[in-house]
C-alpha cells in the first residue's frame, strides 16, 4: 500500500565525502549561474520597454520556468550530498514529480507557441502585430501554463493512487515518473502506461507543428534576396531551434534509450542533461544570439 511508504531513497552521485563536497560545489554553481542568468532575463526585459514584444514576453515566461524547474530539482540534491543522505518524504517526493512535469511540459507548449511566433514574423510580418497582440500573447501563454498545469495534476494523482510494492529504492538524483513506476505492481502499471501513451501523441502534435513551423520559415528565409536580410532572420530563429533540439534531443534519449545501454551512473548524466543543463544555458544562448537584448543588458 502506498500509504505505508513515508519516505524515497535517491540515488547519490558519489559515495565518499570528498566526491559528495564537489557534486555540492558544481550544483550551487549551476543553480546559481542559472538563478542569476534567467532572473537577469526577467528584469532586463520587464524594465525595457523596447522588449515589450511577443517574442522577449515568451522569453520572460520561459526563463521563469526555468528558474522554477532546476529549483524543483537541484536544490534538494545539494542538500543531501551537504548532509550525507538519500532521503526524500513521500510527500517530497510527490511534489517533486509535480513541479518537475509541471514546468518540463509548460515549456514544451511554450517552446511550441515561440516556433508559432517566429512563423508570424517571418512568413507573415505585416499581420504580426495584429496575429500577435497582447491578448493573444497572454491567453497563449497562459493556455502553456493552464496545459502543463493539468497535465502535471493528470500524472501526478495516477502515480501516487497507485500500489507501489517494490520498495523505495529510486535509481536516480530526484523523483522521476519512470522510476517511481518501476516500484508499483505490475496490474496497476497499466493505468498509468495508457496516460503515457496519450501524453506520447500530444507531445508528437507538439513536435510535428514546431517542425512545420519551421519547414515554413525556411522556406519563408530562402526566398529573402538580400543576404543581410537572410542572416537576421535565421539570427531571430536561431536560439529558439537550438534550445527546440537540446530539450527533446536529450529528453528523447533519457526516456526512449534501449534498456540494454542503460545504467544508474548513464541515466545520471542524461536526467543531469535534460534538467539541470537547459536552465543554465538558456541565457546564455539567447543572449550571445541576440545584439538587443545584451544592449538592454
Amino acid at each position: 500500500n502506498s500509504s505505508s511508504l513515508s519516505q524515497f531513497l535517491l540515488l547519490a552521485f558519489a559515495d565518499t565525502r570528498e566526491l559528495q563536497l564537489l557534486h555540492f560545489c558544481l550544483f550551487l554553481g549551476i543553480y546559481l549561474a542559472a538563478l542569476l542568468g534567467n532572473g537577469l532575463i526577467i528584469l532586463t526585459i520587464a524594465c525595457d520597454h523596447h522588449l515589450h514584444t511577443p517574442m522577449y514576453f515568451f522569453l520572460l515566461n520561459r526563463a521563469l520556468l526555468h528558474m522554477g524547474s532546476i529549483s524543483t530539482t537541484v536544490p534538494k540534491s545539494m542538500a543531501n550530498s551537504l548532509w550525507d543522505t538519500r532521503v526524500i518524504s513521500y510527500k517530497g517526493c510527490a511534489a517533486q514529480v509535480f513541479l518537475f512535469i509541471f514546468f518540463i511540459s509548460s515549456e514544451y507548449f511554450l517552446l511550441t507557441v515561440m516556433s508559432y511566433d517566429r512563423y508570424v514574423a517571418i512568413c507573415k510580418p505585416l499581420h504580426y502585430g495584429t496575429v500577435l497582440g497582447s491578448r493573444a500573447c497572454a491567453n497563449m501563454a497562459a493556455t502553456a501554463w493552464g496545459s502543463g498545469f493539468l497535465y502535471a495534476v493528470l500524472h501526478a494523482a495516477s502515480t501516487f493512487s497507485l500500489p507501489l510494492c517494490q520498495g523505495n529504492v529510486l535509481d536516480q538524483f530526484f523523483c522521476e515518473l519512470p522510476e517511481i513506476l518501476k516500484l508499483s505492481c505490475s496490474d496497476a502499471y497499466l493505468r498509468e502506461f495508457r496516460l503515457l501513451l496519450i501524453s506520447t501523441f500530444v507531445f508528437l502534435g507538439c513536435f510535428v507543428f514546431i517542425m512545420l513551423s519551421y519547414v515554413q520559415i525556411f522556406r519563408a528565409v530562402l526566398r529573402i534576396p538580400s543576404e543581410e536580410g537572410r542572416h537576421k532572420a535565421f539570427s531571430t530563429c536561431l536560439p529558439h531551434l537550438t534550445v527546440v533540439s537540446l530539450f527533446l534531443s536529450t529528453a528523447i534519449f533519457a526516456y526512449l534509450k534501449p534498456p540494454s545501454i542503460s545504467s544508474p551512473s548513464l541515466n545520471l548524466v542524461v536526467a543531469a542533461l535534460y534538467s539541470v543543463a537547459p536552465p543554465a544555458m538558456n541565457p546564455l544562448i539567447y543572449s550571445m544570439r541576440n545584439q538587443d537584448l545584451k544592449n538592454s543588458v
